[in-house]
C-alpha cells in the first residue's frame, strides 16, 4: 500500500510531541498532537490520477509537476503518528493551516528515484469526494536526506493503524445489529448474436422461467447489481464473471468469462458488468446441445465484486433454468425478453477504522453471511438454515491428512515450507557458501549432491541467485527499473492472471497487496524485455515462486536466466516444437518402460499434451505443493531439466489407478489426486530421490537425439515437397488425359449422331419400299382377281388362292414369259432391298461396337487417373511410415 523504505537514522530531522527542537531545525513539534513536523519543504502542486496506487503513474506526475511548477509554495508538513490523525499543510510564517488530509484517505506514498531530478521529491495520493476522484500531492525537500525520514513517518502511522486494526479484530465483536443488513437486487440478462452485427436479449419462458438459448451462437452475459437498503456501499470493480453448466457447482467447475465492460449505469443506480460467452468452447458443451422437448437444465452464473468498505470480495450466485434449441427455431408465445432477478441479503460486521483497506470511509466490514431470497424461502419451508458464509473467495487448502478422493483440486501456493534445518546441514552449507564466494565462477564439487537433497529454505534465495549467475546483476536491476515504467501490450492478460496466482498463499491473496503488486511489475517488465515471447500464461507462477525468496529486482533477473539460459522460453517458440519434442520423449519412455499404460492411453485417446503441457510450461509451479515446487527449482538451477523423469514417476507410481480410468477419469486424476499426493514432504522427497537416481537412456534427452529428430523432420519435409511436385505432375497428366477423353467422346458422339441420321434415312427408304411393294402386290392381286372372275377360260389358270397353276399348257407362250420376267424383276428388286437393309444393320452394329469400345477406353483412362492419385497418396504415406519406422529402429 505504501512505499517500503529504510528508516533514516539522522536524528536531526526527528521530533515528536514530547521532544524539543532547536530553532531552525527542519522539524518541530505541534502541541497536543502526536505528530512529526517537517519544515523547509516546497509544495509543487497537485493533479488528478486514474491509478492512485501505481508507482509508475505517481513518478510520472511527480516529474510533470516538478517541471511545470512556476510558483512553488513553501510549506510546513505535519504527519500524525496515529491513524485517526490528519496530515496538515501549514504556513511556515504563522503556522496557519493551509489544507488537511485525513490519514485514512491517503492511499499511497512514493519518493523519487536516486540519480533522477526527482530524487529530492516525494508525493502521496489521496481519495477526494468519496473516492470518485483521486489526487496526487507533490513536495520537494530542500534537505534531500529528509525525504526518507518523512516517508518513515508515514510508514509509522500506517503500521500503528494496521496494528490497531489487528488488535481490534481480535477482540470479541458484538452481535451484528439489524442496521448491518444490506439488500441487493442482482439481475441476469443473456444476449445472443442476431446475425446483424448486434446482440439481442434472449427470450425467457414465462411459465417455466427458463431462458431459451440457441445452439452455436455467440452470447453475452450482462449483470445488473443495485443496492436497495441501508447506507450505500461503493462497488469498486468486478473481480470476475464466471459461468458453469449445472446447479450447486463447485468453485473449481466455474469458468471465467472475458470481461468487456464494468461500471455504473447512466443514472448511477446500478453497477453493470458485461462479459462475452463463447458457447462452442468444451467447458460449455452441456449448454450448447439441444435440450429434449419439454426438458430444461440449470446454469450457474457468479459475479465477484470488490466493495470498498468490505474486506473480501463478495460473490453473488444465480441459478437459472435454460433450454437449448436449434439456431433456426422461431420464437412463439408465451415467451418474453425479461431478465432474471434475485434478491440478496448481505450481513456485515463492523471491524475497525482503517485507512489501509477503506480509503473512502472510516468504517471497515467483514462478511458474516450472504443469503438469497430463494435460499431464505427454502430455509423457512424446511426449517433448516442454509446460509452462504464468505471469507476468502477461494476455498481453504486441504490439510495434509485429507483424503485424496476429494474432488476439489489443490490450490496453487498451498503447503507450508518449514525454514527449520538441522544444524549440521546448515554448517555444511555455510562452509560451501564461504568457499563458493571466494570464486563464484566455479561451482563447488559437492554442490550437486547437496542440492539433490534439497536446499535449506532459509538459504534458497541466495543459492538460487548464485546458481543462476545473478550475483552481479546491477545492470539488470537498473534495466528492470526502466522496464516497469514502460507500457506492456499484454497488460490485460497479466492483470487477469495475477489474481489467480497462488490464491492460497497469504503474500499473494490480497488484491492490490504488496505481493500482487510486485508480481504484476515482474510479469510486465519481462513482457517488455522479451518482445519475441512476451508474457506467457502461467509465467506468473514461476515469478511468484522467485518472489517468495528474494526482492523483485533479483527475482526478475533469475526469471530472465531461467527463460533464456535454461531453455524455458524455447518451449514457446516455433509453434511449440521443443514442447512437442518433450511430449515425444515422454511417450517413448512410457512405451519402453510402462507399455501397458502407454497402450491404455492409446486406447482411450489420451495424449501427452493433454495432461503434461502445464507441467512443462510452468515447471510444476501452478498446482503442486510449494515444498515440491521449490525442490524442483533447486534441481533445475543446479543440474538439468528433470521434468520428463518426474512426470514419468507420476505415471509409474499411479499406473494401477490410471489403467482403471477412462479419458475423463484420467484427466481428473492428473488434476486432483496427483498434486495432493505430494503434500507430504516424505512423498515429495521420495519422488525427488527417484528422479535424481534414475538413469535414463541418453537419446531421450541428448541434443544429438533432437538434432537427429530435426534431420528426420527436414528429410520428411523434403519428401513432402517432392511428393507435392509429383502430385502436380500427375494432376497435369490427368488434365491432359481428361481433355483427350473429352475430345474422343465428342468425336464419338458426333459419329453416333451421323450414324443415327443414316439409319433413320435407311429406315425411311425401307418403309417407303415396303409400302410400294405392298401396293403393287395389292394391285396385282386385284387385276388377277378381275381376270379370273371376268373370263371363264382364264379362271382355270388360277387356283383357289389366286395363284397361277403350274401345269398350264393352254396358255400362250408369250404371256407366260412376260409374267415370269416381271416376277423375276420384282424378286431381284426385293433381294436388292433386303441386301441394302442387311448392310445398314451391319453398319449400325459396327457403330454400336465402336461406341462401346470408346466407352471402355474412357473408363480405363478414368481408372488410371484415380490409380495415379492413390499411388501418390500411398507413396507419401509409405514414406512417412518408413521414416517413422526407421527412426524407431534407430532409437530402440
Amino acid at each position: 500500500m505504501f512505499k517500503r523504505i529504510t528508516p533514516f537514522s539522522t536524528s536531526m530531522f526527528l521530533s515528536s510531541a514530547d521532544e524539543s527542537s532547536s530553532e531552525g531545525s527542519p522539524c518541530s513539534p505541534i502541541p497536543d498532537e502526536d505528530s512529526v513536523v517537517f519544515s523547509q519543504l516546497t509544495y509543487l502542486g497537485c493533479a488528478s490520477v486514474n491509478a492512485p496506487r501505481s508507482e509508475v503513474e505517481a513518478l510520472r506526475m511527480m516529474s510533470i509537476l516538478r517541471g511545470q511548477c512556476q510558483v512553488p509554495l513553501d510549506v510546513t508538513l505535519s504527519v500524525p503518528g496515529v491513524s485517526e490523525g490528519t496530515v496538515r499543510l501549514l504556513d511556515p510564517h504563522n503556522n496557519a493551516e493551509i489544507a488537511n488530509y485525513p490519514i485514512y484517505k491517503i492511499l499511497f506514498c512514493v519518493r523519487g528515484h536516486d540519480g533522477t531530478p526527482e530524487s529530492d521529491c516525494f508525493a502521496f495520493t489521496e481519495s477526494h469526494y468519496n473516492s470518485e476522484i483521486f489526487r496526487i500531492h507533490v513536495f520537494r525537500c530542500q534537505i534531500q536526506e529528509a525525504v526518507s525520514r518523512i516517508l518513515y513517518s508515514f510508514a509509522t502511522a500506517f503500521r500503528r493503524s494496521a496494528k490497531k486494526a489487528l488488535l481490534s479484530s481480535q477482540q470479541n465483536a458484538p452481535l451484528t445489529p439489524d442496521s448491518d443488513l444490506f439488500t441487493f437486487t442482482v439481475s441476469l440478462e443473456i444476449r445472443e448474436d442476431d446475425g446483424k452485427g448486434t446482440f439481442s436479449a434472449v427470450a425467457k419462458d414465462k411459465d417455466k422461467q427458463s431462458f431459451k438459448l440457441r445452439a452455436g451462437l455467440d452470447k453475452k452475459i450482462v449483470i445488473y447489481v443495485q443496492q436497495t437498503s441501508n447506507k450505500e456501499l461503493a462497488i469498486e470493480r468486478c473481480f470476475g464473471l464466471l459461468l458453469s453448466p449445472g446447479r450447486n457447482v463447485k468453485n473449481s467447475d466455474m469458468h471465467l468469462l472475458d470481461l468487456e465492460s464494468m461500471g455504473k449505469s447512466s443514472d448511477g443506480k446500478s453497477y453493470i458488468i458485461t462479459g462475452s460467452w463463447n458457447p462452442n468452447t468444451p467447458q460449455f458443451q452441456a449448454v450448447n446441445e439441444e435440450t429434449p422437448k419439454d426438458k430444461f437444465m440449470y446454469m450457474t452464473t457468479a459475479v465477484d465484486l470488490v466493495i470498498t468498505e468490505v474486506e473480501e470480495p463478495v460473490r453473488f450466485l444465480l441459478d437459472t433454468r435454460v433450454r437449448v434449441c436449434s439456431p433456426n427455431d422461431r420464437l412463439f408465445w408465451p415467451f418474453s425478453k425479461r431478465s432474471y432477478t434475485e434478491t440478496f441479503y448481505l450481513k456485515l460486521r463492523q471491524v475497525c477504522s482503517s485507512f489501509l483497506k477503506s480509503p473512502a470511509s472510516d468504517t471497515l466490514y467483514e462478511v458474516v453471511s450472504l443469503e438469497s431470497e430463494s435460499e431464505r424461502e427454502k430455509r423457512k419451508t424446511t426449517a433448516s438454515p442454509h446460509i452462504i458464509t464468505t471469507g476468502t473467495m477461494a476455498p481453504s487448502p486441504p490439510e495434509d491428512d485429507e483424503e485424496e478422493d476429494n474432488d476439489e483440486p489443490l490450490l496453487s501456493g498451498s503447503g507450508d515450507v518449514s525454514k527449520e534445518c538441522a544444524e549440521k546441514i546448515l554448517e555444511t552449507w555455510g562452509d560451501l557458501l564461504s568457499k563458493w564466494h571466494m570464486n563464484l565462477s566455479v561451482r563447488p564439487k559437492q554442490l550437486p549432491a547437496l542440492v539433490r537433497s534439497g536446499i535449506p529454505e532459509a538459504l534458497r534465495g541466495e543459492v538460487w541467485q548464485l546458481l543462476a549467475g545473478c550475483h552481479n546483476n546491477d545492470h539488470q536491476v537498473e534495466e528492470y527499473r526502466t522496464l516497469i515504467t514502460k507500457e506492456s501490450p499484454q497488460d490485460s492478460a497479466i492483470t487477469r492472471d495475477i489474481n489467480r496466482t497462488f490464491p492460497a498463499h497469504d503474500y499473494f491473496k490480497d488484491t492490490g497487496g504488496d505481493g500482487q503488486d510486485s508480481l504484476y511489475k515482474i510479469c510486465k517488465a519481462y513482457s517488455v524485455y522479451d518482445q519475441e515471447i512476451g508474457y506467457c500464461q502461467g509465467q506468473s507462477f514461476l515469478a511468484a515462486v522467485l518472489l517468495l525468496h528474494m526482492p523483485e529486482e533479483q527475482a526478475f533477473s533469475v526469471l530472465v536466466k531461467i527463460m533464456f539460459d535454461y531453455g524455458l522460453r524455447d518451449l514457446f517458440k516455433q509453434n511449440f516444437e521443443d514442447l512437442h519434442c518433450k511430449f515425444f520423449q515422454l511417450e517413448r519412455l512410457m512405451q519402453e518402460c510402462i507399455p501397458d499404460l502407454y497402450n491404455h492411453f492409446l486406447n482411450v485417446g489420451l495424449e501427452a499434451h493433454m495432461y503434461a503441457s502445464q507441467w512443462f510450461l510452468t515447471l510444476f509451479t501452478a498446482k503442486f505443493p510449494l515444498y515440491m515446487v521449490f525442490h524442483i527449482i533447486d534441481l533445475l538451477l543446479c543440474e538439468t531439466d528433470n521434468n520428463i523423469v518426474i512426470i514419468f514417476f507420476f505415471l509409474q507410481t499411479s499406473k494401477d489407478d490410471l489403467i482403471q480410468t477412462d479419458f475423463e477419469g484420467a484427466l481428473k486424476f492428473f488434476r486432483v489426486p496427483v498434486p495432493k499426493r505430494y503434500r507430504s514432504e516424505e512423498n515429495a522427497k521420495k519422488l525427488m530421490e527417484l528422479a535424481c537416481s534414475m538413469k535414463v537412456k541418453k537419446y531421450y534427452f541428448s541434443c544429438s537425439f533432437r538434432d537427429a529428430l530435426n534431420k528426420e523432420l527436414l528429410l520428411t519435409k523434403q519428401k513432402l515437397v517432392e511428393s507435392e511436385d509429383e502430385k502436380r505432375r500427375l494432376e497435369e497428366e490427368s488434365a491432359q488425359l481428361k481433355e483427350m477423353c473429352r475430345r474422343e467422346l465428342d468425336k464419338s458422339e458426333s459419329e453416333i449422331k451421323k450414324n443415327g441420321s443414316i439409319i433413320g434415312e435407311y429406315k425411311q427408304i425401307c418403309s417407303q419400299l415396303s409400302e410400294r411393294l405392298e401396293k403393287q402386290q395389292t394391285a396385282t392381286r386385284g387385276e388377277l382377281e378381275k381376270i379370273r372372275v371376268s373370263c371363264e377360260k382364264c379362271s382355270s389358270l388360277f387356283n383357289k388362292e389366286g395363284r397361277v397353276r403350274a401345269a398350264v399348257t393352254t396358255a400362250p407362250a408369250g404371256g407366260a414369259e412376260e409374267t415370269d420376267e416381271e416376277k423375276e424383276a420384282l424378286k431381284n428388286q426385293l433381294r436388292e432391298m433386303e441386301l441394302e437393309l442387311a448392310q445398314t444393320k451391319l453398319q449400325l452394329v459396327e457403330a454400336e461396337c465402336k461406341i462401346q469400345d470408346l466407352e471402355h477406353h474412357l473408363g480405363l483412362a478414368l481408372n488410371e487417373v484415380q490409380a495415379a492419385k492413390k499411388t501418390w497418396f500411398n507413396r507419401t504415406l509409405s514414406s512417412i511410415k518408413t521414416v517413422t519406422g526407421t527412426q524407431g529402429k534407430e532409437t530402440t
